[in-house]
């Protein structure tokens, strides 16, 4: 199917195809599993890519004022956790000169997105305030709903529209018109009362009712919202001020017993890289108490990461506020590295700007601050960069190096966080190894709740098909009774 129409192809897009199994089956997912449909979309998306050479966009190739009016760019998330992608409609004029250009910002974002978090879903919202008949260019509006239904597969969640002017209705039955059922349900049109229905107060700014103090700027371009520095002992605050000394050797103790039992653990993830989640789980002696699952490893050039993708933090109920993060260097040079996170009022990091000496493991001990719970939305950011031997690892140093570090040298991974939900009534008091009883991980609960939906599905069948034979029994009965009764009037009939 492709070699004909290879020379219309990137051969970066073509390869990644062949290695990238997920993106063939968003691909699937979008078109329903149909293949034909699916050849088709992935023939058209490639064309698209080559046309606007997606591969090759940077800042750098696109005009910097598309950047500074900030109509289009990634902020925040939804309720459910998704990025949220704004399309600022007052900033954005109809000329047909630029037209290009701002389709190019458009395909600029979405891939630095998708390169960026694996093509994990998007939010798009349009913000209507203060639009009018200047504004309305269903052409580009056009191009940004394809990008979603037919260029970037199972990549768009909803489609959020903020206040939408009266003016501006028809225009949007034309753009119905240009969606399938599927991106259709997925229109969300909301005012200042109904918005936070999909996304929370501190994402929305103050025009749609939120809390959000977020002000665009360029540069830096908006990345993830990570803030630094990031605070080892948490935000200064009246609470802060009037700790107790014992709660702060509390801390220290903990975070002493916890890099002894981490060093153990490190060596046993070293030597047996392979081992199942389910069995790493059963053989580690000694873990974080908040650790739900076996760490996972992220295997970067400079660090090694665990866990890999997720910081589990227990729900309100639960109480477990504290996370552990393993760095290990595995260069031959010393290893700076910072963390950041996007709530940085939240959390406390320690250490949260500091090195990592060669073929040695570190440990990050990452704590709720004061009353505050995790939420999904919140992201960490670990930088790490290389520095040369004789370069010091004191603080200044290391504000001098982040200083003039070059960005193309800095190893960066992404963390989310998980809330673990407490699965126990209120006042059940009794702990589960009182008894000896395992506790329930996240995927064992995943695997009950999946066996529990195949045997509803199973009993819906069986509940069906007793229902149809009841049915088919009421109109055989019937059917015998009209019979009978016909007989019985023939019969009738006969003798009189």
């Amino acid at each position: 199917y492709f070699l004909d129409k290879s020379d219309k192809y990137d051969s970066r897009d073509v390869e990644r195809l062949q290695q990238d199994d997920k993106w063939v089956e968003n691909y699937l997912i979008w078109r329903h599993d149909v293949v034909d449909d699916t050849l088709k979309m992935i023939d058209e998306s490639f064309q698209w890519r080559k046309e606007y050479t997606v591969n090759d966009l940077s800042e750098s190739v696109l005009p910097k004022w598309l950047f500074e009016i900030g109509a289009l760019f990634l902020h925040g998330y939804d309720k459910e956790g998704y990025k949220l992608f704004w399309f600022k409609v007052k900033h954005h004029t109809r000329d047909p000169k630029q037209q290009l250009d701002k389709k190019k910002l458009v395909a600029f974002w979405l891939e630095h997105y998708a390169k960026r978090d694996h093509g994990k879903p998007l939010t798009v919202v349009f913000d209507m305030a203060e639009t009018g008949i200047s504004h309305i260019d269903l052409y580009f509006v056009r191009f940004i709903v394809n990008c979603f239904t037919d260029y970037y597969p199972n990549f768009l969640t909803k489609i959020v529209i903020f206040e939408m002017p009266w003016i501006m209705n028809a225009a949007f039955k034309i753009v119905k018109g240009w969606l399938g059922p599927d991106a259709i349900s997925m229109l969300k049109f909301t005012n200042k009362n109904d918005v936070q229905e999909y996304i929370s107060g501190e994402y929305l700014p103050p025009h749609m009712g939120g809390t959000d103090s977020f002000k665009y700027s360029y540069p830096p371009l908006v990345d993830d919202d990570f803030q630094t520095p990031l605070c080892e002992n948490g935000p200064i605050t009246s609470e802060d001020e009037h700790e107790s000394k014992e709660e702060i050797d509390a801390d220290t103790k903990e975070t002493g017993e916890l890099n002894e039992a981490q060093n153990l653990n490190q060596k046993k993830m070293n030597s047996i890289e392979q081992i199942s989640k389910s069995e790493e789980t059963d053989k580690t002696e000694v873990k974080p108490k908040n650790a739900k699952k076996a760490l996972t490893t992220f295997k970067g050039p400079l660090l090694h990461i665990s866990p890999a993708e997720e910081l589990y933090f227990g729900s309100k109920e639960t109480g477990e506020k504290k996370c552990l993060i393993v760095l290990t260097n595995v260069t031959k040079n010393v290893v700076a590295f910072k963390v950041r996170t996007t709530a940085p009022e939240k959390y406390r990091v320690k250490p949260s700007n500091s090195s990592c000496e060669p073929g040695t493991s570190l440990d990050i001990i990452v704590s709720l601050h004061g009353g505050f719970a995790a939420s999904l939305q919140d992201r960490f950011l670990i930088m790490a960069a290389e520095m040369d031997q004789s370069s010091g690892a004191g603080v200044p140093e290391l504000t001098q190096f982040w200083k003039e570090v070059p960005r193309t040298k800095v190893m960066e991974h992404r963390l989310r966080c998980h809330v673990v939900e407490s699965s126990k009534p209120s006042s059940l008091t009794l702990k589960d190894n009182a008894f000896n009883v395992p506790a329930k991980t996240n995927e064992d609960l995943h695997i009950q709740l999946t066996h529990l939906l195949q045997i509803n599905k199973r009993l819906e069948e069986q509940m069906n098909r007793c229902l149809w034979f009841q049915q088919l029994s009421v109109v055989l009965s019937l059917l015998s009774v009209t019979v009978a009764a016909f007989c019985f009037y023939l019969a009738y009939a006969q003798r009189s």
